[in-house]
């Protein structure tokens, strides 16, 4: 009796906490009925926290662009202006995408893959796609410019999820389990490098090989799948004189053939960084946003990071992405243990995506890792990828909050 009690206090413990138990744990629905939050509000908190001080950044690095002759029409506010609608805009469609039930969502899983495809497709087909230096990824909303890679992501993740579980009894065999998903990345890689856009390309191949992975693939199938997409990538760039270009800037920035070319942005980042030293020149203060670092509000906003606030800064930001990441992981684990398996392959999936396009886009300002065109999520400019980015948390939550309704004894 004694030790019936003892373990039924420290379940309510830790569900006052906001600690989700593990399956087969003890937890008695009476116990919870009010002290159990029904989300994870930490996890709300910290993506609010990375929104509202990219919000602050993107304003900061974009402020002094209108002083710009190709900018001279804009207003000081208008990045600013554009990335509040977009938040706005991100957060009413969260708040619907909580509302939907996972089952929901796996049944669409299919649908929205087509649909993504058929997006990317027409963003290739002229007067549909807009072109922005050399790129044709967007397609004009009118209030808003679209990406559909964006969506992509998002419904890779999703049919990733969806395959798997179907998929379940042949995981052992590769040409059943594995050759049908990688025709689906390699028909949307196509897609994407016609655009081009090998970063989106990157990460979506790396959200279907990590959801391959945790769905059950053995190690012998996970590290061929590895090592095609390897030599795949390393043709890509052997094949590409621009891309080639990219790595040798990338080698050596200051090198007088690439300090105004390719390893321009790269050797800016890095003298942007530098100058924040450990505590930074102080929000509003740095000198490379003032027309020396291009796309200083989009891929190298961690670059003004960095400078106005220095090491901590970044060390600060690193930190938060790294709990983000952990959280999201854990909560894809605690739907895998309540038998929920798409659920958590999709959680894991959002903090594969999260993690892999976060780390790339920081190893690209410090140097670490060669220009790609990729943003920090939540954080940088960019109207599309804040909005896949908070309706895909928003369904990590909803995941979060149909795992503890059934802990609590109810159903979702």
């Amino acid at each position: 009796m004694s030790a019936a009690l003892s373990a039924w206090w420290s379940g309510l413990g830790r569900a006052q906490s906001g600690q989700l138990p593990v399956s087969g744990e003890n937890w008695s629905a009476g116990s919870t009925a009010s002290s159990v939050r029904v989300f994870d509000q930490a996890l709300v908190w910290v993506t609010v926290a990375l929104l509202a001080w990219g919000l602050v950044m993107v304003y900061s690095a974009s402020i002094a662009m209108p002083d710009n002759p190709k900018f001279a029409r804009y207003a000081h506010t208008h990045f600013l202006t554009r990335h509040l609608f977009s938040l706005v805009v991100a957060v009413v469609a969260a708040l619907i995408a909580f509302q939907i039930p996972i089952a929901t969502w796996e049944k669409m899983a299919p649908w929205l893959f087509v649909v993504s495809l058929v997006l990317l497709m027409a963003v290739l087909i002229p007067f549909i796609g807009k072109g922005v230096n050399g790129a044709r990824r967007w397609i004009s909303l009118g209030v808003m410019n679209f990406q559909p890679s964006e969506l992509a992501k998002f419904s890779m993740l999703l049919y990733a999820a969806d395959y798997m579980v179907r998929k379940m009894d042949v995981k052992e065999n590769f040409f059943k389990a594995v050759v049908p998903m990688g025709v689906a990345v390699a028909v949307v890689g196509l897609l994407l490098l016609a655009e081009p856009d090998m970063g989106a390309f990157m990460v979506i191949a790396v959200i279907a090989m990590g959801i391959l992975f945790l769905g059950g693939v053995n190690a012998r199938m996970f590290f061929l799948i590895a090592a095609i997409l390897f030599v795949a990538f390393g043709l890509m760039i052997a094949l590409s004189e621009w891309r080639r270009e990219r790595i040798f800037a990338y080698l050596n920035p200051w090198d007088e053939k690439h300090a105004l070319g390719k390893g321009y942005q790269l050797s800016h980042s890095l003298i942007a960084i530098g100058r924040g030293e450990v505590f930074g020149v102080g929000l509003g203060g740095s000198v490379e946003k003032l027309h020396w670092l291009p796309e200083a509000h989009t891929d190298f906003l961690l670059a003004v990071i960095g400078e106005e606030f220095g090491l901590i800064g970044v060390l600060t930001v690193i930190g938060l992405f790294l709990w983000m990441t952990r959280r999201i992981m854990h909560i894809g684990r605690q739907a895998i243990a309540l038998d929920r398996v798409f659920a958590g392959l999709v959680a894991q999936g959002v903090g594969i995506w999260m993690g892999f396009q976060a780390f790339i886009n920081m190893g690209v300002n410090l140097g670490a890792l060669p220009t790609k065109g990729l943003t920090l999520p939540l954080m940088s400019y960019g109207g599309s990828a804040i909005l896949i980015n908070l309706v895909a948390l928003a369904v990590v939550l909803r995941i979060d909050y149909e795992s503890r309704q059934l802990m609590h004894g109810g159903r979702v």
